[in-house]
């Protein structure tokens, strides 16, 4: 009976972990997530486009030329509707 309990101790004591290995394991798969996680937030802190990007005037040109982009609430200048109606009346008064 001792030879039995002698090999199930054994058995037991060769599949079970090692604290110290899993602890080591386990610390440096904490470190790999926490530098990712640095270098994650350091490209969120850069800009996506370079800087001027939405001051060429090639940007510029394409809001004024793209009526579906230049009308878009935010963008549409509040000067335009006033513009348009004043025009409106001038043409009925020559008229």
């Amino acid at each position: 009976m001792g030879f039995i309990m002698e090999f199930a101790e054994n058995l037991v004591l060769r599949l079970m972990e090692d604290p110290k290995e899993r602890d080591r394991k386990f610390r440096e798969h904490l470190y790999a997530v926490k530098d990712r996680c640095e270098k994650t937030k350091e490209m969120w802190a850069l800009p996506l486009r370079p800087y001027g990007f939405w001051t060429f005037e090639r940007h510029n040109s394409q809001l004024r030329w793209d009526a579906q982009i230049s009308q878009v609430e935010g963008r549409r200048d509040p000067y335009d509707d006033l513009l348009e109606h004043s025009r409106d009346t001038d043409i009925g008064k020559s008229k």
